[in-house]
């Protein structure tokens, strides 16, 4: 089993920037590809970013390529998401997610509670 906790999401102008952490929990977490997901209200789950289990390959959504990053420390068992150039369409909850990887949420077994990030224009 692994438990991830995302934290650092906030209220932000546009333009400017967050970083998301999300730690986890369980023995198999530095085999397990990684992946940040995001829900805007009445709309879908999305993609956003993935990370390979040894952090050499990650792949990022359209929409957010060139401002944001995903990055992993499998030493402190932690995934992250810098955010650069926010925009307002960038409100929405954002969840980490681990297993398989790619950008099919049905391919993640693990999931955390979420984290808000609103983007004021």
């Amino acid at each position: 089993q692994v438990q991830l906790i995302e934290s650092g999401g906030g209220l932000v102008q546009a333009g400017g920037s967050l970083r998301l952490s999300c730690a986890a929990s369980g023995r198999t977490f530095n085999w397990l590809d990684l992946g940040w997901f995001r829900q805007a209200p009445g709309k879908e789950r999305e993609f956003v970013a993935t990370i390979s289990w040894k952090g050499d390959t990650t792949y990022d959504a359209d929409s957010v390529k060139g401002r944001f990053t995903i990055s992993r420390d499998n030493a402190k068992n932690t995934v992250y998401l810098q955010m650069n150039s926010l925009k307002p369409e960038d409100t929405a909850v954002y969840y980490c997610a681990a297993g398989r990887g790619g950008h099919y949420s049905r391919s993640y077994d693990y999931w955390g509670q979420g984290t808000q990030v609103t983007v004021s224009s």
